[in-house]
């Protein structure tokens, strides 16, 4: 079997674009006619560019080869232009050509990707989700409304989860650490108070960050959040400074959480390393891959860590995700992100039940992939998946972060 086409659709998730401005999906066919599909996390370059690199790496080292040999796949991928050093772009596009080949072997072999990885480890996979508006609530007053993510949180506990994420912390910006105002501790603190005495202890409370912070303001922010027991505090610093990160992580009960910006093993192993998290958050359509995350998955293990893929893109890299975690035996969630346009791009076939979700034994990723519908959608913008504030913290005034909303109703 030698993978012989591939295909690259970018499509452009209907308002309020939870999940980022476009999805990058990958399609790769086989010399005997199956096709796998994959998903690029990559957002440092435009989807057009991307697209280019995508091709780029599939004309070098994909085309004519097995899809078997992931490995080979990955060194060649990683290697490339004389790197071997983990680089965003490249490896993001690699992440969603590989996601392809695990499909791809799994429907030859008619069998689940995580029966080629080790078999399944857990049959029910808890889930978590991002506090996101309910239909009553207003879009812009909502990242600022302890009342409304309390009213949110409520709804998914409702449904069975048992854990929520929310970040009220201010902006992230270009500039990197910044000291957090005044005014959003203060929010912060208001925001972890309403929600926690809405779900009590049904459900754990993960605070967010996008990297804004300094150590030293991170470290401010921890300990006026410490009296509500969050599960995690994510990225609390940029992630470029893992030093930076473990002191953060001595200095507060709450466990730090990091990788979403994180990609191959060569970046995680100084996270464990150095202590700067216990919880590994991947995401597996930029950080290598299935296999690349199997590895980091035991690394992890032997530092007594757990592993949360996240999730911010489509449905594929869900499934990617589902397939990774249900081999894995140190997962602590995955991230889900339910709007009716996820579950219609793969028909159904995953979902969630009542807070958890069930492993498909279908094979392959386990996903019905509607190729209509995702090109029926193209993205025709020039902004990029997620972006950066370019306006430093305001001190005087409001820091409305805007929850990763691209688009308005």
């Amino acid at each position: 079997m030698k993978l012989t086409d591939l295909d690259v659709i970018v499509t452009s998730p209907p308002a309020p674009g939870w999940g980022g401005r476009y999805w990058i999906f990958v399609k790769l066919t086989t010399d005997s006619g199956i096709t796998g599909w994959g998903e690029c996390y990559a957002s440092s370059v435009g989807p057009e560019t991307m697209r280019a690199v995508i091709h780029d790496l599939f004309d070098r080292y994909f085309h004519g080869e097995n899809p078997e040999n992931i490995e080979k796949l990955f060194r060649r991928s990683y290697s490339s232009g004389f790197t071997q050093r983990p680089d965003l772009t490249v490896i993001g596009a690699f992440s969603g050509l590989e996601i392809a080949c695990w499909d791809i072997l799994g429907k030859d072999r008619d069998r689940p990707v995580h029966a080629l990885i080790g078999g399944r480890m857990n049959d029910r996979l808890r889930a978590y989700s991002y506090l996101y508006p309910l239909p009553h609530h207003d879009l812009d007053k909502f990242w600022v409304s302890p009342e409304m993510a309390a009213e949110s949180a409520l709804d998914l506990v409702a449904k069975g989860y048992t854990a929520v994420k929310f970040d009220p912390a201010g902006p992230y910006t270009m500039r990197g650490g910044h000291m957090p105002a005044m005014s959003d501790i203060s929010l912060s603190v208001a925001f972890c108070k309403a929600i926690r005495e809405a779900v009590g202890d049904r459900a754990d409370l993960l605070f967010g960050t996008h990297g804004q912070f300094t150590t030293g303001g991170a470290i401010r922010l921890a300990k006026a959040i410490e009296p509500y027991s969050p599960l995690w505090y994510e990225e609390p610093v940029p992630p470029d400074n893992i030093a930076a990160m473990a002191r953060v992580a001595a200095a507060t009960s709450i466990p730090v959480a990091t990788g979403e910006r994180l990609c191959t093993k060569a970046e995680f192993a100084p996270v464990l390393r150095e202590g700067a998290a216990t919880i590994l958050q991947p995401a597996l359509g930029r950080a290598g891959g299935i296999w690349e995350m199997k590895k980091v998955a035991a690394m992890a293990e032997v530092y007594n860590a757990q592993m949360a893929p996240h999730l911010y893109a489509g449905p594929v890299e869900w499934a990617a995700n589902i397939q990774l975690a249900a081999s894995i035996p140190n997962l602590l969630m995955i991230e889900t992100i339910e709007t009716p346009f996820h579950d219609a791009l793969i028909r159904s076939s995953l979902t969630v039940e009542d807070g958890f979700v069930v492993p498909t034994d279908a094979p392959g990723l386990g996903i019905d992939f509607d190729e209509e519908l995702a090109r029926a959608h193209p993205y025709d913008g020039d902004g990029l998946h997620l972006q950066m504030q370019d306006d430093p913290c305001s001190y005087v005034g409001a820091n409305n972060f805007g929850g990763g909303s691209p688009v308005k109703t």
